[in-house]
């Protein structure tokens, strides 16, 4: 299988799952994967990402050696939204390494507090931060802040409901 012309082929949820079956859980083809999402052309890279968080529904443990690499693509600068939202996506979801979770927090925040950023986004960052907060109960008082200060612009049904989720042990 050729990876790559699989994911050109049709940018369609049938295509990314019969990819992200295939790849299963085969390391190579993994590897094959990531080093597409690292290294290839934008519209590969973003086709490449939803296929990643494909794979990470089904074998979570395999796309977990690879976070580091996720979480860096996910910063760069101008990098597609749709990298951005599957992976911010996975690490709502997902154990984040401690050396990684500072820069994490750090870019969830970022991506919370743009309003130009997607309701996508910015919700899997607050759950990604409202998960990190466990951890690092400090950051709470931040993170409660800024979704209430973005409460009062956003109109959007998704976000207003998990803020509203997020904020409900506040209110207690």
């Amino acid at each position: 299988m050729d990876l790559r012309s699989e994911i050109l082929q049709e940018h369609s949820r049938l295509q990314t799952l019969k990819i992200a079956d295939r790849i299963s859980s085969d390391k190579k083809r993994v590897a094959q994967l990531m080093d597409i999402f690292m290294n290839d052309e934008s519209k590969v890279v973003q086709r490449a990402a939803w296929v990643i968080r494909m794979v990470y529904d089904k074998h979570p443990g395999i796309i977990l050696p690879y976070m580091e690499q996720l979480i860096n693509r996910m910063i760069e600068p101008g990098v597609h939204v749709a990298v951005k939202r599957n992976v911010v996506g996975i690490l709502q979801d997902a154990a984040i390494p401690e050396p990684l979770q500072g820069q994490v927090m750090n870019a969830c925040f970022d991506m919370l507090a743009d309003p130009k950023e997607t309701i996508a986004v910015r919700c899997h960052s607050m759950t990604v931060l409202d998960n990190l907060s466990k951890t690092y109960p400090e950051i709470r008082h931040e993170l409660v802040a800024i979704i209430r200060d973005q409460l009062e612009q956003e109109t959007t049904a998704g976000f207003r409901a998990r803020a509203k989720k997020i904020l409900k042990p506040v209110k207690k």
